[in-house]
């Protein structure tokens, strides 16, 4: 049983994906018990009821009271039973506990955007303590999104102008896959994110310090994650090819035209002032759409975007 479910869905990471799971393989055994059931029949009553004689006529039957209760009341008890276990898991999925870590989220094309209670900020991905409930009150900056985390079996839409959430209780350290499966626009299939989930020691060191893996990072490599990431990817193309935002290739050290008619160099500060203040300088020929990462990148994360920037020649 937990082989087949294991090749049908992906590893459960919350204590809720077990209810999720439990429900879809009674669901799953009773279609397969009666779809046999009624393939077996049909072959059955074709060998049993075929025709044997030129002359022989199939006889007049008009209902079968019996066969009919049977049929009728048997269905009715399984729908009956599927909907409040159904019913059941989705109040425990819906009402959270009130001790849970709240988490706000905003959707906007084409990143995820994270913010704790002690007001620190992230993007397409959070670190969170494991056996520790976690709450997300979700709002959208745009359009609709959907947040889905498949290995929790948890997803809400998230709304512009007005808020969602949702609750997961994590039972495993480990990466999660998060994603958007509510078509948002061209970038819609790079609104990707990565849920962490690791131990409350890792955890509080993850707030104080960051990533440990990314600290050791040279400063090139960890802008180009930063740049895959963090939602650079939609909007900004390394090959010279046109996006919604200006292309990567060659930028440094060129010199471009903005909106209001100034030229401006791009350099370390250019491109730093870009990445906090987008409106600043909007280069013509571009639409003045890039939210601002003030507050969403530590020093060395935008030293390293810089960086990863200069190199592409």
């Amino acid at each position: 049983m937990n082989r087949l479910r294991s090749l049908m869905m992906p590893a459960p990471g919350s204590s809720y994906a077990a209810e999720v799971d439990n429900l879809y393989m009674l669901i799953f055994w009773i279609n397969v018990i009666f779809f046999l059931l009624i393939a077996g029949l049909l072959s059955y009553f074709v060998w049993r009821y075929r025709r044997r004689r030129p002359d022989e006529v199939t006889p007049h039957i008009s209902h079968n009271f019996k066969l009919e209760v049977i049929w009728s009341v048997i269905p009715l008890i399984i729908v009956v039973v599927i909907f409040f276990l159904g019913f059941q898991s989705y109040m425990n999925a819906r009402i959270g506990p009130g001790e849970a870590l709240e988490i706000q989220v905003r959707g906007k094309r084409w990143v995820w955007e994270f913010e704790y209670p002690d007001g620190m900020r992230t993007l397409n991905e959070i670190y969170i303590p494991v056996n520790r409930p976690v709450r997300l009150i979700m709002s959208s900056e745009d359009v609709i999104h959907s947040f889905f985390v498949p290995s929790f079996r948890v997803k809400m839409d998230v709304l512009p102008n007005r808020y969602t959430d949702l609750w997961f209780h994590p039972t495993e350290e480990g990466v999660h896959t998060l994603l958007c499966t509510e078509y948002c626009g061209r970038g819609h299939s790079d609104m990707l994110g990565q849920i962490h989930v690791v131990s409350e020691a890792k955890f509080r060191e993850w707030q104080g310090q960051g990533d440990e893996r990314t600290r050791a990072m040279p400063l090139a490599e960890l802008g180009k994650l930063l740049y895959e990431s963090r939602g650079c990817v939609s909007c900004h193309s390394l090959d010279g090819s046109r996006r919604e935002g200006p292309s990567f290739k060659g930028i440094y050290g060129e010199t471009h035209a903005m909106r209001d008619g100034t030229s401006v160099l791009v350099d370390e500060n250019y491109i730093r002032e870009s990445i906090l203040m987008p409106q600043a300088k909007i280069r013509s020929g571009y639409e003045a759409i890039m939210p601002t990462y003030q507050g969403l990148l530590r020093e060395r994360e935008l030293a390293a975007l810089i960086e990863f920037i200069k190199t592409q020649k």
